[in-house]
């Protein structure tokens, strides 16, 4: 593969690929009604998705560092923006967020808010002046410009716990997907998704990555928003029912108030039956941390915001693009690609609800007799992925609405069915859900590696290594970090959304404001960043550990917001260390001038 032809042609080979994939769609759709069953649709489909991104992360593999680290510095704008919206559109966005607004409504638009409104940050603060910089990584900017190993290890420590976090959160969404997909246990499918990501990453790195994190994105904007059309006109809402959700949303209002929301309690013992029943307690509860006063709401939103314009595999996706100018606008495009999967996210959940709960629908079930519900296919095969549960508590044998319980993450996997599509759209649901997860998490699993291995390896432990030997290392990091990530993943210690969130918040108790201060205070010092970096992570973890272990909240911060406490101690420490201690000198200071000009050769040159 000749690399600047493949570049010049993208549009006709992912214009081919498009074709391929929808032709792929229509013959899984002749199988299903020429009998082929269920798992075997779902096998293919994730099969089918999994082997293509394996092929371009082989055909993409590469020996050179500028290749493997920032893709050449050649992704032109709009395949940037593409790769960007896939990377970011983790199994969160994807599997986890309209189960979080099925739940809890209003509240959690927050996330939508903040993720969303992040990327101005990025693009006004940080984006264009970090790619002026010419870096590799988040701690190889850091390190160079506050100067000393020290920086660029806190940065690192602070990059491998945010990153790390989120990691497990995608490898989570992997695992749930190719259980229910392959059917196979859940603690095994964790492993499966792992390999799935480490193919796609390892011989080429970020080359690798953009490229099949663009074929990634096709897959799974596809996947979200044929469902949401297709329910939509089935259930008569109108083909783009966007513009319908006010409607439907006040009939969701009207038929809880006929089934009697919120005057039924379920009984101390009721939800204890619920929790023996697993892994739906564990992700329900998650969902009881967000509420909808105007300041939880507000202060989720920041978090989201800063935690976006922190996370380190975000800013990288920056690094690879040709200039200043073109960094900046490949923010607009991500932003377009990103807002078609956002704003699409309230109205499944929307139409999720009210396909299970309207009895005017075939396919409500509230009211109906439980043995009867019990016995639907769709029922039976999520019930049995511990994923929905029904109990009659008040033992008439109807089904009421606190009688029905399914996890966040079966929101979105689940409805296709609910709603009586044909299976291969729950098959092209459940590939559109590994591609969102596995984009992410190849992201992320390469941010890591990246900054151990360059920052902490090369920049650190041994400036003298080989080109060869830094790769090595970098290749046997992503096996090390992603086989850890997919173990904790396993233990399920935190629900998708919560580790996601948790993420956010911990790059901004760290990174936020030594980003920000780096680029526009030229006052700003190493002791200052350090302090403001380790300070803040740990100020952050420490509350987080005090309100999960029973502790009262100061000031209404919740465990998804302890980033406010965080990176409010980390711009204090910064700023008090900074003014104590002695200025940066002259050579620095410049450096900083020269970051805010767009033209020019960048800050560090051929220096890599």
């Amino acid at each position: 593969m000749i690399k600047g032809k493949f570049i010049d042609n993208l549009p006709k080979v992912y214009g081919m690929y498009t074709g391929g994939f929808i032709v792929f769609i229509i013959l899984m759709a002749i199988a299903e009604q020429a009998g082929v069953s269920k798992d075997a649709i779902g096998i293919m489909f994730v099969a089918f998705t999994v082997a293509i991104y394996a092929i371009i992360g082989y055909m993409s593999r590469t020996l050179q560092l500028d290749a493997y680290y920032v893709a050449g510095r050649q992704v032109p704008t709009v395949f940037n923006g593409m790769a960007t919206a896939a990377d970011w559109m983790s199994g969160a966005s994807f599997v986890a967020m309209a189960g979080g607004i099925y739940f809890k409504g209003y509240g959690y638009m927050a996330l939508l808010v903040g993720w969303t409104g992040g990327y101005v940050l990025v693009a006004s603060l940080l984006a264009p002046y970090l790619r002026k910089f010419g870096c590799y990584t988040v701690p190889d900017f850091i390190g160079t410009r506050y100067g000393g190993n020290l920086a660029r290890l806190s940065a690192v420590i602070v990059l491998t716990v945010a990153s790390f976090t989120y990691v497990t959160a995608q490898i989570n969404a992997t695992g749930t997907i190719a259980s229910q997909a392959l059917n196979i246990p859940f603690e095994i499918a964790v492993y499966v998704g792992l390999a799935s990501i480490l193919i796609c990453s390892m011989l080429g790195g970020m080359r690798a990555v953009t490229w099949t994190q663009v074929a990634q994105y096709i897959v799974l904007i596809i996947a979200y928003l044929l469902p949401v059309f297709w329910i939509s006109n089935k259930m008569g809402a109108g083909f783009f029912p966007h513009f319908m959700l006010a409607d439907e949303v006040a009939r969701i209002g009207e038929l809880e108030a006929q089934f009697g929301l919120g005057s039924v309690k379920n009984s101390a013992a009721d939800m204890a039956q619920v929790k023996a029943f697993g892994k739906v307690a564990g992700i329900t509860k998650a969902h009881a941390e967000v509420n909808t006063t105007p300041w939880k709401f507000i202060s989720l939103a920041v978090c989201m915001m800063a935690g976006t314009a922190s996370l380190p595999h975000v800013m990288m996706r920056y690094f690879t693009t040709p200039s200043v100018r073109t960094a900046r606008r490949s923010v607009g495009w991500s932003l377009f690609f990103i807002f078609l999967l956002y704003s699409s996210a309230p109205m499944l959940a929307t139409l999720s609800k009210l396909s299970l709960m309207d009895p005017t629908l075939p396919t409500g079930i509230i009211g109906k007799s439980i043995a009867d519900v019990q016995a639907i296919d769709w029922y039976q095969n999520w019930n049995q992925a511990k994923l929905m549960y029904i109990n009659d508590f008040n033992g008439d044998g109807t089904l009421q609405l606190n009688e029905f319980f399914m996890a966040g993450k079966a929101v979105v996997l689940a409805t296709p069915e609910i709603a009586g599509l044909p299976y291969v759209i729950s098959g092209l649901v459940a590939a559109g859900g590994m591609a969102a997860a596995m984009s992410t998490a190849d992201g992320l699993v390469l941010a890591i590696a990246n900054a151990l291995s360059h920052d902490l390896y090369y920049k650190i432990i041994d400036p003298k290594a080989e080109t060869a030997k830094r790769l090595v290392v970098a290749r046997v990091l992503l096996v090390i970090i992603g086989f850890a990530g997919a173990t904790i993943a396993a233990m399920e210690i935190q629900g998708i959304l919560g580790s996601v969130i948790w993420a956010f918040d911990f790059a901004m108790s760290g990174l936020f404001f030594p980003l920000v201060l780096g680029v526009w205070w030229k006052r700003a010092n190493a002791p200052g960043a350090v302090a403001g970096m380790l300070g803040g992570l740990a100020a952050g973890t420490a509350y987080l550990i005090h309100v999960r272990t029973g502790g009262a909240e100061w000031f209404g911060v919740t465990q998804l917001t302890f980033g406010i406490i965080g990176s409010a101690v980390s711009l204090v420490l910064m700023i008090v260390v900074s003014l104590v201690t002695k200025e940066p000198d002259a050579a620095t200071q410049k450096m900083v001038d020269e970051v805010r000009i767009p033209s020019g050769r960048t800050v560090l040159g051929k220096q890599h």
